[in-house]
């Protein structure tokens, strides 16, 4: 597993809350939705290829999938 490294976030409460209840909705903790999030917000970017070494093993795919609300699109 790659090494992980700490990394203080603030945020005001208004954005916690919707957060949470969005990591909650997925079945995910908020550190892995924020890393859901920051993955594929840099994927989208062109800043992360889309299948590399940052990203988890095998199975990574299945994880970073939504598990909760279908979403719109």
């Amino acid at each position: 597993m790659a090494e992980r490294k700490p990394f203080l976030l603030r945020l005001d409460p208004q954005t916690l809350a919707a957060l949470q209840a969005w990591a909650a909705d997925d079945l995910r903790s908020v550190n892995g939705q924020v890393e859901f999030l920051l993955r594929r917000a840099l994927r989208d970017a062109g800043r992360l290829p889309a299948r590399g070494v940052t990203e988890p093993a095998h199975g990574a795919a299945a994880a970073d999938e939504p598990k909760g609300r279908s979403v719109p699109g």
